[in-house]
């Protein structure tokens, strides 16, 4: 299915302001922080740091390091992916659109393992944000909100969301933009992935790829991660495929970085393309810290969400979602929290939050008009099923929940799995009612 373009960005009654220049002058002054920031905002490969040893006679930096000690206790740090058109910086909304946290992803570093979970946020989860005038409240939205705060707080925002999200403590961050992940790649030389199938995305993200192992250009990669439709074969182009894509890159990014012959060629190329291109808040010793933890650690990919989560959603009243307690219609991620916290919780998270409450399918009724896919799916999930009639050849699937209780029609959405119901106020009974195939 091909995803909607994610809604407009949040209106706030701040006013819009830039990165300070304070902010810049702490970018320019971590140098090598900032090359280690180009592997960590992709892969958490700032391991190459240590593959030319920093300790070592006539390294410029090695000073820096000189007091520097290790800890085994696992760590971790939010990676976020702005999508500002022509942004002044990484923190900045820019002039032509986006401006929101398109990516986020945190890695959860283990030293002692060595061992590093890359988790995709969905970016169009609904999240409750209270305190904010947001009609279409995502969490990547929290993003663009921060970023018209004086001082800019797109990062702290985006962490503070997330962080409540997973259950999982949250301190350091890495921004960057489209121009940082195209300028990283190039400085590389290119990245080496393998593409599922050809891929022609001309309106959008200009994808023009065949299927197949092959070394990437940052614009070619930049448009295999944020492919929107393909018109050459059937390779996906959903949001949560776009996630396997992007953490492809960065582990071919990591790859390339953690080749001995390569490091320590690529390391100007690094310092000097992403001067601009990276904000973070960590310091070069946090940065070498993630260095020595990600050197020959495994990566692996966990997407919190699919295909199956996503969901349109009718304009509706919703307590304690934004000022408005009323959301616009678009097309939303409902996260079964359940679900994300047995998958979180090894890595220590305390609870995954979303503020929408997720009911037991056994306490909701459901009336049915469909087929018997329909009403099987139902009745297996635990639900109070009534058929009342067949299928009369529905499109999309309908689902009208009683007054207030979006959760129930979410639950029931989640459950039919589709990716494009159309979730709204509707039922006149105490009763979910689907229109179904």
């Amino acid at each position: 299915m091909n995803r909607k373009p994610g809604g407009d960005p949040a209106k706030t009654t701040r006013s819009s302001v830039r990165p300070t220049g304070r902010g810049r002058k702490r970018r320019r002054r971590l140098i090598l922080g900032a090359t280690g920031a180009v592997a960590l905002g992709f892969v958490i490969a700032a391991a190459f740091a240590f593959t030319y040893n920093p300790y070592s006679r006539g390294n410029p930096f090695a000073q820096l390091f000189s007091g520097f000690g290790s800890s085994n206790a696992p760590f971790n740090v939010l990676l976020i992916g702005n999508n500002a058109r022509n942004p002044a910086g990484p923190l900045d909304i820019g002039t032509g659109g986006g401006g929101q946290a398109d990516i986020m992803m945190v890695a959860h570093i283990d030293p002692k393992t060595k061992q590093i979970e890359l988790i995709s946020i969905p970016r169009d989860m609904l999240f409750a944000q209270p305190s904010y005038n947001d009609p279409i409240p995502k969490i990547k939205t929290l993003f663009f909100i921060g970023a018209q705060m004086n001082p800019n707080q797109a990062a702290q925002l985006t962490v503070q969301a997330v962080e409540k999200f997973t259950g999982m403590h949250i301190k350091d961050w890495v921004v960057t933009d489209f121009k940082g992940f195209v300028d990283a790649i190039n400085a590389v030389g290119g990245v080496y992935v393998y593409v599922p199938g050809a891929m022609r995305d001309p309106l959008h993200s200009h994808a023009n790829l065949n299927k197949g192992w092959q070394t990437l250009s940052g614009a070619q990669a930049l448009s295999f991660v944020r492919i929107r439709q393909n018109t050459a074969s059937n390779a996906g182009t959903n949001d949560f495929m776009r996630n396997d894509y992007q953490a492809a890159v960065l582990q071919a990014l990591q790859k390339k970085l953690l080749n001995r012959s390569n490091d320590f060629a690529h390391i100007g190329a690094l310092i000097g393309t992403w001067m601009n291109d990276v904000a973070t808040n960590m310091s070069p010793s946090e940065l070498l810290k993630v260095a020595r933890a990600a050197r020959g650690a495994k990566v692996v990919h966990i997407n919190l969400a699919s295909v199956a989560d996503s969901m349109q959603l009718a304009s509706a009243p919703l307590q304690g979602f934004n000022q408005e307690n009323y959301i616009t219609g678009a097309y939303y991620d409902i996260i079964d929290t359940s679900r994300d916290y047995a998958r979180l919780k090894p890595l220590g998270s305390t609870g995954v939050w979303t503020g929408l409450p997720s009911p037991p399918a056994r306490q909701i009724r459901v009336d049915v008009y469909g087929g018997p896919r329909t009403v099987h799916l139902l009745q297996a999930a635990g639900y109070q099923v009534t058929v009342l009639g067949g299928s009369q050849g529905y499109g999309q699937v309908q689902i009208d929940y009683p007054a207030g209780e979006l959760s129930w029609g979410t639950e029931v959405g989640r459950t039919l799995a589709t990716g494009n119901s159309i979730v709204q106020p509707g039922s006149t009974s105490s009763a979910v009612v689907v229109y179904g195939n």
